[in-house]
């Protein structure tokens, strides 16, 4: 496993980060338990999660995947420095007014229900999960610099953010003295390239912001799995695959990833990981395997790197033009 600074930071990370959005979804505490052991040992140290996960399956509180986290934590006998824990913040978590968003209230009272799910005493990456326009930006940022200062956590990120507004929070860090965004979670892969390349990498390359992209196989599409035949597996993303991927361009990267598959000898998600991992701008794509078998594949990415040729051949391919 080979490790990355996290943007500016002097925080190390492993190349892959360990997503955990099916843990108590479509990974029953078990199999989590296995997956976690599995990628801790092959020397993953990044952990990904949030305090929403899976509240949309039905029967899911939420907080599943953070409380899975937890047992396992405690079980393992892992030092916990070893460990770097994200989480995020921003989705609702309640049936009140003030159960979700980026305020300070519910800021303060998230971090708190995450630390004890997790059962840690600090949190390593806290992200602000999704934008929140009914709050100021600078409220968000001066509770987030209050747990950066108090100890409960370490850094501060955020996911899905638009250039504008991640311009606006680097400005309010700047100006005010506050705790600033040093890490950015955006949806990136092969097949869905411009909503990050328009103006966000600029943005992270230019101001030192690590970038730990989610979905990167594009919901399983970047596997091979899913086929232009028909052919559909079973899959809890099936029908979000479908609207977003099943198309001429989604069709055509596809067939250009699984020909250099071929010529190396590697799977096709491999292939998809390797063009991320091959721009210095992107720090460490996150995975989100729901079984061993895909965790073992995923892990054959790790310092797999495409020469010149195979990464123009994909970036002219998958190539977005407004």
């Amino acid at each position: 496993m080979e490790y990355r600074k996290l943007g500016r930071t002097g925080l190390k990370v492993s190349e892959l980060c360990l997503g955990s959005m099916q843990f108590g979804w479509t990974a029953d505490e078990t199999l989590s338990f296995q997956i976690l052991n599995a990628a801790h040992e092959a020397g993953i140290n990044f952990i990904d999660t949030a305090d929403v996960y899976s509240r949309w399956a039905p029967g899911n509180p939420g907080g599943v995947s953070e409380s899975i986290i937890g047992k396992w934590l405690k079980q393992s006998g892992i030092p916990r420095e070893r460990l770097v824990i994200a989480t995020k913040v921003r989705g609702r978590m309640g049936d009140g007014p003030n159960d979700e968003g980026l305020s300070r209230a519910h800021i303060m009272l998230a971090v708190e229900a995450s630390l004890r799910r997790l059962g840690i005493d600090y949190i390593d990456l806290y992200q602000t999960h999704h934008v929140d326009l009914t709050t100021p930006t600078e409220e968000t940022l001066r509770a987030l610099d209050d747990l950066v200062r108090q100890g409960k956590v370490r850094y501060v990120g955020c996911s899905n953010y638009p250039a504008w507004r991640l311009m606006e929070a680097l400005w309010t860090s700047d100006a005010r003295n506050l705790a600033r965004f040093d890490c950015l979670q955006p949806h990136y892969n092969l097949v869905h390239r411009a909503e990050f390349e328009r103006e966000l990498a600029d943005i992270c390359r230019v101001y030192g912001i690590g970038v730990i992209p989610y979905s990167p196989l594009a919901g399983g599409f970047l596997t091979g799995k899913y086929r232009q035949d028909g052919s559909t597996p079973e899959s809890a993303r099936l029908g979000g695959v479908q609207r977003r991927y099943y198309n001429e361009q989604g069709w055509t990267i596809l067939a250009a990833v699984e020909k250099i598959a071929n010529e190396l000898g590697k799977s096709i998600s491999q292939v998809a990981l390797a063009w991320q991992l091959s721009d210095p701008v992107i720090t460490s794509p996150i995975i989100g395997p729901r079984t061993l078998e895909q965790l073992a594949d995923n892990l054959g990415a790790v310092g797999l790197r495409l020469d010149a040729t195979h990464k123009t051949s994909l970036d002219q391919t998958s190539e977005w033009r407004e």
